[in-house]
C-alpha cells in the first residue's frame, strides 16, 4: 500500500443539490481542492468521491467501476473506460488503488484512470453524458491534471528533481499493478533499489532501467536452479513504457512475472546474491563504462548498501 503525502478535506456540494463543482476558475487558473491527493512518489490522484463530482455523478457510480472491473464480462461502460485507456497506452487490472489516510482505507484513482472516466462521462456515456465532466475534462486538458492536482493541494516538487523523478513515476503510473493476481512483478518489487539509486543522483530513464538488470539475473537463477518445479509456473504480463521512451515502440513489452510464493526466496536472492553477491556492482561499473552516470553518483550509491566502492576516483 502506497503512502499519501496529503489528501485535502472533501467539499460537499450544498443541499439543495445546486452546488455542482467547478474545478477551477473559468480561465483554469486555480483548482479547488476535493478529494485529491499526492502518493509519497509524487504520483496524483482523485478519491472515489473527488472523481464522481468531476464526472458529475453519484458516488457509487464511480464505486461499481471498481467491482465490476474484473469481472469476466465486461459491462459496456467498463469496456468503453478500458478502450480510452488502450488508446492512451494504459492497461490496468485493477481501476484504483488502496491507500490508507489517518488509519482508513481510501480508493485511489490515479491520472490515466481519472482522466478515462471523466473523458467516458463527457462524450461517451450517451444520455448519460454530464456537462459537468466536459467542463472539468476540458479544464484537466488544458492545466494538466498533475499540474492542477500538485496546485490543490499544495505539493510543490523542486522543477528539475521532478523532472529526473518523472520517467520513473510516469513507468509506474503505467505499469505498477499491471501484474496478474498471484504473482509479482520484477519492476514492482525492486522500486527499493531504483529509489535508492535515484536518491544518490542515477535517476531512472530510458537507458537507466535497473529492474532490466535485476529481471535477467533472476530469470537465469529461477532456470538455472528449476525453481518452476517448487513454485509453479511464470508467467508474462504486460508491460509499458511511457510513449517518450524509445522502448515504447514495441509496447506492450512481455516480462515474466512470478508466483507470489516464490517472493521471499526473490527478495532472499535479491538482497544476497543481486546486491551483496556482486551483480549489482557489475551493473554499476556497465552503466559508468556506458557513460550512463559518474563514478561518484556509483560509490554513493554502493555506499547506501554498506558495498565496497567500485572506483576510488572518477
Amino acid at each position: 500500500m502506497v503512502a499519501v503525502f496529503r489528501l485535502p478535506a472533501s467539499i460537499q456540494p450544498d443541499d439543495d443539490g445546486q452546488g455542482t463543482l467547478a474545478l477551477g476558475n473559468n480561465d483554469g487558473s486555480r483548482v479547488d481542492p476535493l478529494g485529491m491527493g499526492v502518493l509519497s512518489d509524487g504520483t496524483p490522484f482523485l478519491t472515489q468521491r473527488g472523481l464522481s463530482v468531476l464526472c458529475g455523478v453519484e458516488n457509487a457510480h464511480i464505486g461499481t467501476i471498481s467491482s465490476q472491473w474484473r469481472e469476466p464480462l465486461s459491462k459496456p461502460r467498463i469496456n468503453k473506460i478500458r478502450y480510452i485507456l488502450l488508446r492512451n497506452g494504459h492497461e490496468l487490472s485493477d481501476a484504483h488503488v488502496e491507500v490508507k489516510v489517518g488509519g482508513r482505507t481510501v480508493y485511489a484513482y490515479r491520472e490515466e484512470i481519472s482522466l478515462a472516466v471523466i473523458e467516458y462521462y463527457a462524450f461517451d456515456a450517451g444520455q448519460f453524458c454530464q456537462e459537468e465532466a466536459r467542463d472539468n475534462f476540458r479544464i484537466l486538458a488544458r492545466k494538466g491534471f498533475r499540474d492542477a492536482i500538485y496546485e490543490s493541494v499544495g505539493y510543490q516538487p523542486t522543477r528539475d528533481i521532478n523532472d529526473q523523478w518523472r520517467p520513473f513515476h510516469d513507468r509506474i503510473s503505467l505499469s505498477y499493478q499491471s501484474a496478474p493476481d498471484g504473482f509479482f512483478s520484477i519492476f514492482r518489487e525492486s522500486v527499493d533499489i531504483t529509489v535508492t539509486l535515484g536518491e544518490n543522483g542515477i535517476f531512472s530513464n530510458e537507458s537507466i532501467i535497473p529492474d532490466i538488470s535485476i529481471g535477467q539475473c533472476w530469470s537465469r537463477y529461477w532456470t538455472d536452479n528449476k525453481l518452476e518445479s517448487r513454485f509453479g509456473v511464470r508467467l508474462e504480463y504486460k508491460h509499458y513504457y511511457p510513449g517518450y521512451f524509445p522502448q515504447s515502440v514495441s509496447n506492450p513489452q512481455t516480462p515474466w512475472c512470478y508466483p507470489e510464493s516464490a517472493l521471499g526466496d526473490f527478495k532472499k536472492w535479491l538482497r544476497e546474491e543481486y546486491i551483496r553477491g556482486g551483480k549489482f556492482r557489475a551493473y554499476l561499473g556497465g552503466q559508468i563504462q556506458k557513460k550512463q552516470i559518474s563514478g561518484s553518483a556509483a560509490q554513493r550509491a554502493l555506499e547506501a548498501y554498506k558495498l565496497p566502492t567500485l572506483v576510488k576516483n572518477h
